[in-house]
């Protein structure tokens, strides 16, 4: 059987919860225990290898951006413009609304068909889209707003135009300012979470992440590529990187895994959208209780402690 007939086959039986077993609700306490996020009356998901995760993170019908805009957004009010070259449309934000707060909400802007894809480059944001994401931040810490930002894209543009106008430069200042930023920031994790593209938004004092999605340094090719210089190894890579929610979280560097249907988001848009909107929420109203001063000396605690390890 090969990846994808397991994605496709591997179902769990629709078990009314009276009937669900003791070992069953061990594993939800288990996942508890962990930090994921397990909303009232969901399932442990199937256990999965991270080459099999990699392919529903990508997959074609997994829920992006713009779904749960519509899903979890009481009002959303888009901002365009970075007031410097132009209106990347493969990074989108704006105001909303969400669970009664109001926010600065950003994120990453894949499309569902091969039009709306080349309209938004694939997800794969310009400097213009970071240096409006970066604007957008600052608007948000002027009227004292937190932010929520959407994070699901393979990675930054590499195109030789993106280096003209500073790519790097534009990602390495988002890393620096929302450092210091002086509101309440969470990152989603919802996709892929590809390298300096998605830390250039996703700097934040939560980090949550989708159970199926993934997030890295360099894609599974890009690696099997550099290391075995053939891309054909990209599962062995997978499993090197690290790069599930599951090792993500014993690493240290995401915050709560949100549980995800047990076949994948992309079989329950509803589902996965309130799931993800009350862990998000949650966070947020923990984060609303302190000063920025608190805020900005715990980020930089969180920050500087990745990539420590006991001696």
């Amino acid at each position: 059987m090969n990846i994808n007939q397991t994605i496709l086959e591997g179902r769990l039986e629709n078990v009314p919860d009276e009937n669900r077993n003791s070992a069953e609700n061990a594993a939800e306490d288990n996942f508890l225990a962990q930090g994921i996020h397990t909303p009232m009356n969901a399932r442990p998901g199937i256990e999965r290898s991270p080459w099999e995760t990699v392919a529903l993170a990508r997959h074609h019908k997994r829920p992006v951006f713009q779904d749960y805009l519509s899903l979890i957004c009481s009002d959303f009010i888009e901002l365009h413009g970075d007031r410097s070259f132009g209106d990347d449309r493969a990074l989108i934000g704006g105001f909303a609304t969400i669970g009664g707060i109001r926010l600065m909400l950003i994120g990453h802007n894949k499309g569902k068909s091969v039009e709306e894809n080349l309209e938004r480059n694939f997800g794969m944001a310009r400097p213009e889209g970071y240096r409006k994401a970066l604007r957008l931040m600052k608007l948000a810490e002027r009227y004292a707003l937190p932010v929520l930002a959407f994070v699901d894209t393979p990675g930054a543009y590499p195109g030789m135009d993106a280096e003209e106008r500073g790519q790097a430069e534009a990602i390495a200042r988002n890393l620096f300012e929302m450092s210091r930023l002086s509101v309440p920031v969470v990152a989603v994790i919802c996709g892929e979470g590809g390298s300096g593209g998605a830390l250039g938004i996703a700097v934040a004092d939560r980090v949550l992440m989708l159970e199926n999605s993934i997030y890295s340094v360099i894609s599974p090719e890009g690696c099997a590529a550099i290391l075995w210089r053939d891309s054909g190894y990209a599962s062995q890579a997978a499993e090197a990187l690290r790069l599930t929610a599951r090792s993500l979280l014993e690493l240290g560097i995401i915050d709560e895994i949100i549980q995800e249907p047990a076949d994948g988001a992309h079989t329950d848009y509803l589902w996965t959208a309130e799931s993800l909107k009350n862990a998000a929420v949650d966070a947020l109203k923990q984060l609303m209780v302190l000063s920025g001063e608190e805020l900005v000396e715990k980020r930089f605690e969180k920050l500087s402690g990745m990539g420590k390890f006991a001696g």
